[in-house]
C-alpha cells in the first residue's frame, strides 16, 4: 500500500463575490438576494479556513477565481465592442444576464469535478472530471476554465488525468463532489465510491419542487471514464423530500470520510437499500460505520438552515477518532448545536467538532464542505502536483497580501455593471497566475 494523504483543495473567492441569489432551490442564496456583500472579508475567511486546515496537519491546496465577468459568454450572445462596450451594453440590455456571468459561484471548489484516487482506477492514476453544472446558467460556464485549473494543479500526465467535462445537456447533468463519496480503511488502499444522484434522466418519474440537479446517467458515465471497479462503486438516489426541503446537492444532507458515512435520515429515496449495498461493495475491505441523525434529534429544515452536513469530515494527525469541520451557524442553532455536542460525548467515530467563520459562503448558500475539492494523493502525486497552488506560510501570505490589495470591501449587485469593477478584477487576476504559477494566457482576457 502506498502512503496517501487527503488533500482539501478550496475554491479562493472571487472579487466579485455577490448575492445575486441565481441558485433555484438554495434557499440561502434565495433569501439573502440583493445583500450587500463583502469580497475581501469572505476570500479573507476562506484563507484563513485554508490556513486553519494546513496548521492541523491536512495537505491544504487552492483553486483560483474564474474571470468574472464572463466577456466570453456575452460576445457569444451578440454584444461587441471594447470589453468595457461588451459589458455596459449587455448591462443596459438585460442586468441579470451580467449577474449571472459575474458570479463568484467557483468558490464552491465541491462542485468543481468528480475525483477518484489512482488506488480505485484500472490504470493505477488519479483521475478528474470537471462537473458541467448545467442546470443553472451562471454555473454552466465554468468547466472550461475549472479544467484549466485543474491541469495546472495536475500537469504530470504520468499521475493524474483530466478530462473533458461531460456534455452540457440536461441527461448528463453533473454537479461534481457534492454529490459523491469516497470510503475507505486507509488513503492508500482501494476504497468504495458512492455516487447519488437526483433523477433518472431517461425514465418517467415524479419531478421534484426544485431542480433534481445530478442525474443517474453522469454518474454512470464517470465512472466508466475514471476505470473504477463495478463491484466497489455504489449509486443511490437521493431522497425527493429531501431536495424540496433544500438539500440541492447531497452533500447538505450526508458527508463521508474513511469508513464513516455521516448523513440524514431523509438523505437518501432508499436509505436501507443504499446502506446494504455500500456494505456489500465494502466487503473484504473494511466495515463501513454508519452514523444517522434522525429527523427527531435533527428536523430536516434545521439540518438545512445550519448546514450540518456541509462539515468537512476529517482524519486529523494524532487523533484516532474522526474531526467534523462544521459553520458557526451549526454552533448557532439548538438542535445541530445539541447534536454535535452528543457526538463528542459519545464513542462513535466522529469525536470532536471544530467550528469555521465563513459567514460570506453560507449567506450564498455553501458551507465549510462547499468550499473544498477533496483528492487523495500519494507522496509522488503530491511531489508532482503545482506546489504553487498548495498553501503553506509563503503562499499563504502571498495570497492574502494579495487579496487586501484587490479586492473591495463592499459590493452591491448593481456594481456588477462598473466597467472599473471588471478591470479591477482583470488586473488582480492577471497577477494572480505569477503567484500560483497558473502558466501565460491561463484567463481568457490575458490572450
Amino acid at each position: 500500500m502506498l502512503k496517501a494523504f487527503e488533500a482539501n483543495y478550496d475554491g479562493l473567492i472571487g472579487p466579485t463575490h455577490n448575492y445575486g441569489g441565481l441558485s433555484e432551490g438554495n434557499l440561502a442564496s434565495a433569501n439573502n438576494a440583493g445583500l450587500i456583500s463583502r469580497p475581501k472579508e469572505a476570500a479573507l475567511q476562506g484563507l484563513a479556513k485554508m490556513k486553519l486546515m494546513h496548521d492541523s496537519g491536512l495537505v491544504q491546496g487552492v483553486l483560483p477565481p474564474q474571470a468574472r465577468p464572463d466577456l466570453t459568454q456575452l460576445r457569444l450572445m451578440g454584444f461587441s465592442g471594447t470589453d468595457e462596450e461588451v459589458l455596459m451594453n449587455a448591462w443596459r440590455a438585460n442586468p441579470k444576464l451580467v449577474r449571472n456571468m459575474s458570479s463568484a459561484s467557483s468558490m464552491w471548489a465541491a462542485n468543481a469535478a468528480t475525483i477518484s484516487p489512482s488506488a480505485d482506477c484500472k490504470d493505477g492514476r488519479l483521475h478528474l472530471t470537471p462537473a458541467n453544472l448545467s442546470t443553472m446558467l451562471h454555473r454552466s460556464i465554468e468547466s472550461e476554465q475549472t479544467e484549466r485549473a485543474l491541469r495546472a494543479a495536475f500537469s504530470n500526465e504520468k499521475f493524474a488525468v483530466v478530462h473533458e467535462a461531460l456534455p452540457l445537456q440536461s441527461t448528463y447533468a453533473d454537479e461534481g463532489a457534492a454529490n459523491h463519496v469516497r470510503l475507505c480503511n486507509e488513503q492508500g488502499e482501494q476504497g468504495i465510491e458512492l455516487f447519488v444522484y437526483g433523477r433518472d434522466a431517461l425514465a418517467s418519474e415524479s419531478t421534484t419542487n426544485f431542480p433534481a440537479r445530478q442525474t443517474m446517467q453522469s454518474c454512470h458515465i464517470i465512472a466508466t471514464r475514471h476505470g473504477l471497479s463495478g463491484a466497489r462503486t455504489v449509486f443511490a438516489k437521493q431522497a425527493i423530500r429531501a431536495i424540496d426541503a433544500g438539500a440541492f446537492h447531497n452533500d447538505v444532507v450526508c458527508v463521508g470520510a474513511k469508513r464513516c458515512l455521516f448523513y440524514h435520515e431523509y438523505a437518501f429515496e432508499d436509505t436501507r437499500a443504499t446502506l446494504a449495498n455500500i456494505s456489500k461493495a465494502a466487503e473484504g475491505l473494511f466495515e463501513p460505520q454508519f452514523v444517522e441523525v434522525s429527523k427527531d434529534d435533527v428536523p430536516i429544515a434545521h439540518a438545512i438552515k445550519a448546514y450540518l452536513f456541509n462539515s468537512m469530515l476529517v482524519q486529523l494527525p494524532g487523533k484516532e477518532r474522526l474531526t467534523l469541520i462544521a459553520p458557526t451557524e451549526t454552533e448557532d442553532n439548538e438542535f445541530t448545536k445539541a447534536y454535535c455536542d452528543k457526538l463528542v460525548n459519545g464513542n462513535g467515530p466522529i469525536g470532536d467538532v471544530m467550528y469555521v467563520d465563513v459567514r460570506q459562503s453560507m449567506r450564498n448558500g455553501g458551507g465549510p464542505a462547499c468550499l473544498r475539492l477533496r483528492v487523495v494523493l500519494t507522496e509522488e502525486e503530491r511531489a508532482a502536483a503545482n506546489q504553487k497552488m498548495l498553501i503553506d506560510g509563503g503562499v499563504y501570505g502571498k495570497l492574502c497580501d494579495w487579496v487586501e490589495r484587490h479586492y473591495r470591501d463592499e459590493l452591491a449587485p448593481d456594481d456588477l455593471g462598473d466597467p472599473s469593477l471588471m478591470r479591477e478584477s482583470y488586473t488582480a487576476l492577471d497577477e494572480l497566475t505569477q503567484i500560483m504559477d497558473l502558466g501565460g494566457e491561463f484567463y481568457p482576457f490575458q490572450k
